[in-house]
């Protein structure tokens, strides 16, 4: 057809156990049964746990059958599958989507449907939009959900069913955003665009899920026999009392759940990858390839889309999808993005001569000035000003008298330094904490004189930056007196190489305290835990399970405590100069060390919820290291503002000019 959209099916036929909670409960009926001979009742509970498993493999359990999908074409709108539904183009007067909901409503004749929620449908906001226009179907985005549109039975409600009678507002931000979008598309299906210049191939993907496929696997296969081992071992002993069969239905219950924990982890850590090149996209998601020719995509909308759940294969909102749409505004193709960094996503596309459109524009982003904690009175007071009076800083009005005052001693420390090219000032109290920052355009008093009056009045202030441009122009006036030359020998000028990120003065940030003592009591949990499972499985061989643990747990607690000092001895820490950063352990040994131009940007990294989050990008917006330890995020910021570091993704947060009045 001319125009289409399918919505999104997750693939069918994947191998599933069938029945699982069942038979794992009959499992466990059958261990308490006190069943003779034993063999056959060892072998009946291992019968029924594997029974899900059989039938799964049987080849009608894994036939690829068609899932219920939702389809609009120019027929109408559509449910195909078992219970299929159709709403018909002629008897549709309008389609309407509650922007609080994201529920889906058809305007007929004889009043209106609520068809269901447009993600459990398959279908993107944009697309159906898109879409229903090109069919010549009215679309609307209502603000509100979809039971509070009038009933046409309610005497009050309207007698002819429309879109601009509903008893609910237009939500007119949102049907803007995608007439907005819309236009781009059709601004990128129709302006002709300049051929991109020659890039290599860009190769993305996510970071490999932790704990990785294989360690989950041989987790859960580890589990599984473990269980049978423990079932073998309570038949051989005889299953004569209710206490040897109690364990073992625990057991298999125990292996069967770790089973299908194990299957169910390893179908979520799945794994994204991207080939981008200027003749095709290449993604390949989890049971999923999508290969597009780029003469067929117009442009790619980037934003909030759908994937199928990987458990149960129903759609789902994820933060990032691309969708590829070509000259006509049809929708060719869902590309797997969710995982990936969009920055980089973006720019890749871009440099390779895609269209790139964003779901939605960005708001702008304002400074963080710290002035919402500040006494409303400095709000309050017209032409205020910060003034140095008193021994101690104060708030002066338009005339000059003080309004506000803090006294010297409760100021521990003043900073001066620059953040986005502004001059900005720090106040700690007695104990050493931050409790203001703030610009001083803001604050309407100059670097010089907040400077000059704190230090003739005695109170403890700090300007890193002048004191070392003090320093430099000090030796530089030094270097320019000299002797008579016949008394004096020059020697040839040598210029040192700058010093590294390693060597050169900065900050040495370790890993936080709270991290590193919940590593320690996670070493010492892990290894009481396989000192308790040794006790019960050695206790009987060895004196019994109290005798045995007597002496295993204080030895799992010193192992762990061993273990972990063996590490923590030599852990990494990160250093911050005006030279780079660089990871170093306590002993010395660099694990990587970055020059200054090829950081872009340090900071968190918002497209994943794995850790490390604490990454570094380089200028042109690529992930190039990642920190494996969290350091205290205040005391890091701090450092890269005094040495001179981009602190965020690079372009992401651009400077702007404080705000003239409080």
């Amino acid at each position: 057809m001319e125009h289409e959209l399918v919505g999104l099916q997750g693939p069918g036929g994947r191998w599933r156990p069938v029945a699982a909670g069942p038979f794992s409960l009959l499992a466990v009926a059958l261990a308490l049964l006190p069943i003779r001979p034993v063999w056959l009742w060892a072998a009946l509970i291992a019968a029924v746990a594997a029974a899900p498993w059989l039938l799964s493999a049987a080849p009608e359990a894994r036939g690829r059958r068609p899932r219920p999908h939702w389809r609009l074409t120019a027929d109408g709108l559509e449910r195909l599958g078992p219970g299929g539904v159709r709403y018909e183009r002629s008897r549709i007067d309008g389609l309407a989507l509650t922007s609080d909901d994201g529920v889906l409503t058809v305007f007929h004749k004889f009043g209106r449907t609520a068809v269901g929620e447009l993600s459990a449908m398959g279908m993107e906001p944009l697309a159906l939009f898109v879409t229903a226009r090109r069919l010549g179907i009215t679309m609307h985005i209502l603000d509100g959900e979809a039971a509070d549109l009038l009933d046409p039975a309610v005497e009050d409600a309207p007698r002819v069913p429309g879109l601009d009678d509903t008893g609910l507002s237009r939500d007119h931000a949102a049907e803007q955003r995608l007439l907005d979008q819309e236009a781009q598309l059709l601004a990128a299906s129709h302006e002709p665009s300049d051929p991109p210049a020659p890039a290599p191939p860009v190769h993305l993907s996510t970071p490999a899920p932790l704990p990785s496929r294989r360690r989950i696997a041989v987790l859960g296969g580890l589990a599984g026999v473990l269980g049978v081992t423990m079932v073998t071992r309570i038949a051989i002993e005889g299953a004569d009392g209710f206490g040897p069969r109690l364990a073992a239905g625990c057991w298999a219950l125990a292996a069967i759940t770790a089973v299908l924990i194990a299957r169910r982890r390893l179908l979520r850590a799945d794994h994204v990858q991207w080939e981008i090149t200027s003749e095709r996209l290449h993604a390949r998601g989890p049971r999923v390839t999508v290969e597009v020719p780029a003469a067929d995509v117009a442009a790619l909308v980037l934003g909030p889309g759908l994937r199928p759940d990987p458990v149960s294969g129903d759609p789902r909102p994820v933060p990032l999808a691309v969708l590829a749409f070509d000259h006509r505004l049809r929708l060719v193709a869902r590309l797997p993005a969710h995982g990936l960094d969009a920055f980089q996503l973006a720019h890749a596309l871009d440099d390779h001569g895609y269209r790139v459109i964003t779901s939605a524009t960005r708001p702008t982003r304002t400074p963080d000035y710290g002035l919402d904690g500040l006494p409303e009175i400095f709000a309050q007071v017209p032409g205020g000003r910060l003034v140095v009076a008193d021994d101690g800083l104060g708030w002066a009005d338009a005339a000059g008298d003080v309004v506000l005052r803090m006294p010297q001693d409760r100021i521990g420390g003043i900073e001066l330094l620059t953040i986005g090219g502004h001059a900005w000032v720090r106040l700690y109290d007695s104990d050493g904490d931050e409790f203001f920052a703030a610009p001083l355009s803001a604050l309407r008093i100059s670097r010089t004189d907040l400077r000059e009056s704190a230090r003739r009045a005695g109170l403890p202030i700090t300007d890193a930056e002048y004191d070392a441009y003090l320093s430099a122009a000090f030796h530089s006036a030094v270097s320019t007196l000299s002797a008579p030359a016949s008394s004096v020998t020059i020697p040839p000028l040598e210029l040192s190489p700058p010093p590294s990120a390693v060597a050169a003065p900065g900050v040495l940030l370790d890993a936080t305290r709270r991290s590193r003592v919940g590593t320690y009591a996670m070493s010492v949990l892990l290894c009481e835990l396989v000192a308790i499972l040794g006790a019960v499985w050695l206790g009987p061989d060895m004196g019994g399970f109290f005798t045995t643990a007597s002496w295993s747990m204080p030895a799992g607690i010193l192992i762990g405590l061993a273990g972990y000092w063996l590490y923590d001895r030599n852990r990494s820490q990160l250093r911050v100069s005006s030279a780079g950063l660089a990871v170093v352990t306590r002993q010395g040994r660099v694990e990587w060390d970055l020059d200054r131009d090829r950081v872009g940007g340090i900071g968190i990294d918002d497209s994943t919820d794995r850790m490390p989050r604490l990454v570094v990008w380089s200028p042109t917006g690529r992930i190039i290291r990642q920190v494996t330890f969290p350091p205290d995020l205040n005391e890091l910021r701090r450092a890269c503002e005094q040495h001179g570091l981009p602190w965020g993704p690079p372009d992401a947060d651009r400077p702007a000019p404080p705000p003239p009045e409080l």
